[in-house]
């Protein structure tokens, strides 16, 4: 499959429904950090609604620095960059609350050099795993999660820093593709790119599946 320029060398099958289901099990079993992953998700749309006196930017340094652990090992989260994560929100929010109301299956064409330009900019400041986690928290049912293990097993190998947003427009239409040949969300039952990227995680990153 290519797009825009970026071939995938391997594109995995579609997950079944019961291999989903099957990764669930697993993934709550073993993995504790999906308690980061759900008091981020609360916290992110609470601040967005002004409900808390947290930031968005606050409680998206929840999730990011549990989840994103490698990205800081050698870099400080200090206030310069949380000052840089709190611009990029301000900066693209207007954007972002359009995408948060939407589906990865209504991503068209149309939307291709957007979703690139707010990516490259989330990750110039947060890597591209990061930029990735951040994206899907503020738009949760749009936006996929990846790293560099899934980025690698889908045929989009990471690049440098700032190099990726054509990898992951490549990657965000495969998954849609994933998506849809499931059945959406009610077939799924849940958030589909959550479930996806828990089968993504055990089987790629992890191998425990």
């Amino acid at each position: 499959m290519s797009h825009q320029g970026v071939t995938a060398l391997t594109e995995p099958c579609t997950p079944t429904i019961q291999e989903l289901q099957a990764a669930r099990q697993v993934y709550e079993s073993i993995e504790p950090r999906d308690l980061f992953y759900r008091v981020a998700t609360e916290l992110v749309d609470l601040a967005l609604r002004g409900a808390i006196s947290l930031s968005v930017a606050e409680s998206l340094a929840v999730l990011l620095q549990t989840w994103n652990k490698a990205f800081y090992r050698y870099r400080p989260f200090d206030n310069a960059h949380f000052f840089e994560i709190e611009r990029l929100i301000t900066t693209y929010q207007p954007v972002l609350s359009k995408f948060r109301k939407r589906t990865i299956e209504s991503f068209g064409n149309q939307d291709e050099v957007v979703v690139k330009t707010v990516f490259k900019a989330f990750e110039e400041v947060l890597g591209p795993v990061g930029a990735a986690k951040c994206l899907h928290l503020l738009a949760p049912r749009f936006f996929p999660l990846w790293d560099r293990a899934i980025a690698k097993a889908y045929g989009v190998p990471l690049g440098r820093k700032g190099s990726n947003a054509d990898r992951y427009c490549t990657f965000l239409r495969i998954t849609k593709e994933q998506i849809e040949a499931l059945g959406g969300e009610q077939v799924i039952g849940r958030n589909p790119l959550k479930a996806i990227d828990e089968y993504n995680y055990c089987r790629y990153t992890k191998g425990w599946i």
